[in-house]
Order: structure tokens, then C-alpha cells, then sequence
């Protein structure tokens, strides 16, 4: 029996995983912003608990985090699937770009806050679905909110860059522990692909889509990741190929400097 808490569990691959193991009899908690979504959960039964979160913002992570931490003493895997897309720029009341907050330090608040738990448990696992292997401009160091030129794409492969690096980060703050951290890119895959779209980028998306692998082509990896964890702290895998992680992407001296940069943003 596992437990396995899923973010951005309501619909696409994190649905379907959250799916996957209720049926193999688990325990699942999912975090999601849509109550009506969250009640589809909770009707899979007494294993499927829903915590509805906005993700986006510092103070909904810290109560998901005390939550899960109170209720469930051992976590199993951590399955990081949160995301949406937005065309025009969007600030949290945290002061935050949103895509920044929700797709990146929301899975730097949840990866650690929740590694007390993880600890716990036999075989511990971080499933950080991002986009390793993926070419990505580096962080924008003097402006990560993007705040002077923002567009959806670019903060969009901005969180992917500080996903890759996070994990570096994690793996080197963590790695004599027993938690394993995985990076997976899934590839394209036919989800609803969440988010506000302008015309142009909406009529990529539906191009897209119609040639994107089936859901459930695109959560093998992920089960995969989480039934036989890799026994070093941090891998990374592209739609189910292991990646090298001593390309530039990966740079130890970035991870540090983001991971420094992170703990300063959130202090203020």
C-alpha cells in the first residue's frame, strides 16, 4: 500500500495517475484549485482524499504542506504535475508572475516541505513532471518575474529551466537521504493543456493536441518512476529515456544560485 500525494491531480496526467492508483487500492491525495473537479475525487472513496489549494500562492502551499504532514505520517511519492498556461502576465497577491509561483516554487515548497514525510517511507520518491532535455534560455536572473518582457512561452520554459535546476539543487541538499528526485518530461500528450490562451497560441495548442500521445502513453514514465524509483538522487527521463544531467542545463552553480535566490524571494 502507498501513499501518494499528486499536484495538479484534477484532470490530465495527474488525474490519471491519482486514477491509477486508486485502482490498485492506494491511498491518494490530490491538490487542485477546482472544487467541482476536487468532488469527482472525492467520489472514488474513502482512499481519495481532494485538498483544494491555489498553488500559486506561498500561504496555500504552507497549509497544504501542515496538512498532508499532519494527517498522512509517511508519503510514498511525490508526483508534481501543476500547471497553466497564461498569455498575458498575471501577478499573485505575493507579488509573484504566476506561471514563477505555480509552476516553480510551488514544487520548491512542496519538495521540501514534504520530505519529512517522504523520509518515512521505503523506497521515497520526487516525480517533478517538467521538461528536461528540452533547450531552455536560462533564468532571468535581474527580472524573474518578467516583468518588462513578458510572454506565456517564455515563462513557461523559464519554470522548466528552474524545475531542471531544483532538482540539481534538491539532490545536493538532499542526497544522502533516501528521497530520489526525477525530472520527466512525458512529451506531448493529449490533456486539456490548462490555461488562457490567445488566438495564436490556442491554435498551436489544438495542432498540437491532435498529435500528442494518449494519456495514458503519457504517464507510463511517471508509474514507472514511482513503482522503481532510480537509485541515484536525481535522474531525469524523456518520455521514458534516461538523460544525461551533466549537460549546462543542469549546472551545480546555477542550482545553487537559484536555490539561494528562491530562499531570499520567499523570505521577503
Amino acid at each position: 500500500m502507498k501513499t501518494i500525494v499528486i499536484s495538479g491531480g484534477t484532470d490530465g496526467m495527474g488525474r490519471a495517475v491519482a486514477q491509477t492508483y486508486l485502482d490498485r487500492g492506494d491511498t491518494v491525495v490530490v491538490l487542485g484549485r477546482d472544487e467541482d473537479k476536487g468532488k469527482a475525487v472525492r467520489a472514488a472513496g474513502e482512499r481519495a482524499t481532494f485538498i483544494r489549494a491555489d498553488l500559486s500562492l506561498l500561504e496555500e502551499n504552507a497549509r497544504v504542506i501542515e496538512r498532508i504532514t499532519a494527517e498522512f505520517p509517511v508519503v510514498d511519492a511525490l508526483v508534481l504535475c501543476a500547471r497553466h498556461f497564461r498569455s498575458a502576465r498575471l501577478q499573485t497577491t505575493d507579488g509573484f508572475e504566476n506561471t514563477f509561483a505555480l509552476e516553480y516554487l510551488s514544487r520548491f515548497l512542496l519538495s521540501h516541505g514534504l520530505t519529512p514525510v517522504l523520509e518515512r517511507a521505503p523506497r521515497p520518491v520526487i516525480v517533478n513532471v517538467s521538461g528536461p532535455g528540452m533547450p531552455k534560455p536560462e533564468i532571468h536572473w535581474s527580472d524573474p518575474g518578467l516583468t518588462r518582457h513578458y510572454d506565456g512561452v517564455t515563462a513557461q520554459m523559464q519554470a522548466g529551466r528552474a524545475n531542471d535546476l531544483l532538482g540539481v539543487a534538491f539532490a545536493a541538499e538532499h542526497g544522502t537521504g533516501p528521497v530520489r528526485y526525477v525530472l520527466v518530461n512525458p512529451g506531448a500528450v493529449a490533456t486539456s493543456f490548462s490555461g488562457e490562451y490567445d488566438a495564436a497560441t490556442a491554435a498551436h495548442v489544438d495542432a498540437l493536441r491532435r498529435f500528442a500521445n494518449p494519456v495514458e502513453v503519457g504517464i507510463a514514465p511517471i508509474v514507472a518512476r514511482i513503482e522503481d524509483p532510480p537509485t541515484e538522487p536525481l535522474s531525469a527521463f524523456v518520455e521514458g529515456r534516461r538523460i544525461g544531467i551533466d549537460a549546462s542545463g543542469f549546472d551545480p552553480a546555477a542550482a545553487s544560485r537559484l536555490a539561494e535566490t528562491t530562499r531570499r524571494l520567499l523570505a521577503r
